[in-house]
């Protein structure tokens, strides 16, 4: 098991434990993760959240996770919504639009790879 510690820059992020489940499949990526928000000291009385992307393509062996998508549309709608209120700031709107260019990104990625016949496969 190890342990992200990439996201650490505050009091919030310095408390959340995020742990890799899995060993990298096929394509290089890990599927597996656990984030430990902490119950008072102990990170183990705390709340988990497991996320588990996408296992093999779909059209091998089906829906079985989460696309990097999804969890990029959580992130984009809450600072859509900090951007709305009280909390809009540069640093925001920076961080949405690069948000918006990844997803952008990985839709053209889908798209050509359903334009070529292989989205779903393991084929390049």
């Amino acid at each position: 098991m190890r342990e992200l510690t990439s996201h650490k820059v505050n009091g919030l992020n310095e408390s959340l434990k995020i742990e890799v489940l899995d060993e990298p499949g096929p394509g290089g990526a890990c599927h597996a993760y656990r984030i430990a928000v902490p119950n008072g000291t102990a990170v183990s009385r705390g709340v988990c959240c497991d996320i588990e992307f996408q296992n093999g393509p779909i059209g091998e062996v089906g829906i079985r996770g989460l696309s990097n998508e999804a969890l990029l549309a959580v992130v984009e709608d809450r600072l859509k919504g900090f951007q709305s209120g009280a909390f809009a700031c540069r640093e925001n709107a920076l961080a949405l639009t690069h948000l918006q260019d990844a997803m952008h990104w990985l839709h053209h990625r889908t798209r050509e790879r359903i334009q070529r016949g292989v989205e779903g496969t393991s084929a390049k």
